[in-house]
């Protein structure tokens, strides 16, 4: 009974070797070594390391029946696919081959090409410079430390209290005082504003007197305040109407033409592979070789076909243009809405300027 033991775990366990390597099993070798040198029971195995040998059985036998369905004659000729055109394409970058070694494409194909690296280069161009309207901080003065603490709260409610004062009279919606100060953008409208709103309070309350340059300020720090609530409005509206589409155009319509344009590629350099190929087949696989150029041929004719269709759509989209009308009118509609609010102070300023500058002269006794 010993014996037969012995011979079956040998037998397994050299199948076993021969079709997974001797290291996958090299801790049953050890203990089936261990059985042939003693023939106390004691010896064997316990319940739970059959338990375990039988769990490794079971492993195998699904290992190679998974291992049965694996085509590696297919894998194979792929990778020496794959392979022949590599060096192909070594071979003509290293200028190895003749001038007929390479497959010209159409005319119309180079073109359209052309004409797409010039789409893709203008996407990326716009699209670095117009990212910085993501970014809220791209005008905000660097060179400035403003602590935007409790000390700003005062400053936000004063200009939301001024800019209602300043309201009344007028067609223009009062702005609702709050107790909670509003959010504290870095802009350099809403830099200037707050810089100003705090001379404003400085100079305003040092004397009981109406201090002319605190009103001056007090009447710019408003207006600096809503331009720069403007320009985030624009930067916004620069997001959602040429950033978004300008880079879903980028990254859908124009990857699409790219990855066309490389499978133009695969194929041209597989079919220059085929035809080296059969110019250097023995006879006895001229005909192999030569079907092997024509199904590569109309494979290449096929992607051509394909990447021309998607380019020539590519091109003719309106999308880009339609975003870059977009683009103009949101800066068009933030100047000329900032103008606005900066013309509606201009006449008090210069009222002041004009007052201010009198109260000088009389004072000098200047004419």
């Amino acid at each position: 009974m010993l014996s037969s033991r012995k011979i079956c775990l040998h037998v397994i366990l050299k199948l076993s070797a021969e079709r997974f390597g001797k290291r996958t099993v090299a801790s049953f070798a050890l203990r089936a070594v261990k059985l042939g040198g003693s023939a106390s029971t004691s010896d064997w195995p316990s319940e739970a390391s059959m338990s375990s040998w039988k769990a490794f059985q079971g492993n195998l036998t699904s290992l190679t029946s998974g291992l049965k369905n694996v085509d590696l004659s297919n894998t194979t000729e792929k990778l020496n696919k794959q392979f022949a055109t590599f060096s192909q394409q070594v071979r003509e970058t290293t200028g190895q081959l003749e001038e007929d070694g390479v497959t010209e494409l159409p005319e119309e194909y180079k073109t359209l090409e052309r004409k797409v690296d010039a789409l893709r280069a203008t996407h990326l161009s716009l699209l670095k410079i117009t990212k910085a309207y993501e970014t809220e901080t791209y005008d905000y003065p660097t060179q400035i430390n403003e602590s935007l603490t409790e000390g700003f709260a005062l400053v936000s409610h004063s200009l939301t209290s001024w800019a209602a004062v300043a309201a009344k009279g007028t067609n223009l919606p009062a702005p609702t005082v709050t107790d909670k100060a509003p959010e504290q953008h870095k802009t350099l409208s809403h830099a200037l504003s707050r810089a100003s709103a705090n001379s404003a309070l400085e100079l305003t309350s040092k004397s009981s007197q109406p201090d002319q340059l605190g009103s001056v300020l007090q009447t710019y720090a408003v207006a600096q305040d809503k331009v720069g609530q403007l320009r985030l409005d624009q930067d916004a509206l620069i997001r959602a109407e040429f950033n978004n589409p300008w880079s879903a155009t980028l990254n859908s319509a124009i990857n699409a033409a790219m990855k066309a344009r490389q499978s133009v590629k695969t194929a041209r350099l597989y079919l220059d592979t085929c035809r080296t190929k059969l110019k250097n087949a023995s006879a006895a696989k001229q005909e192999q070789a030569r079907l092997e150029v024509e199904a590569a041929e109309e494979r290449l004719v096929t992607e051509t076909e394909q990447a021309i269709g998607i380019m020539a759509s590519l091109l003719a989209n309106p999308e880009p243009i339609k975003n870059i009308a977009a683009l103009a009118k949101a800066q068009q509609s933030y100047h000329e809405q900032a103008a606005k609010v900066l013309q509606g102070i201009t006449a008090s300023l210069d009222e002041a300027s004009v007052q201010a500058d009198g109260e000088y002269r009389k004072s000098r006794g200047i004419a």
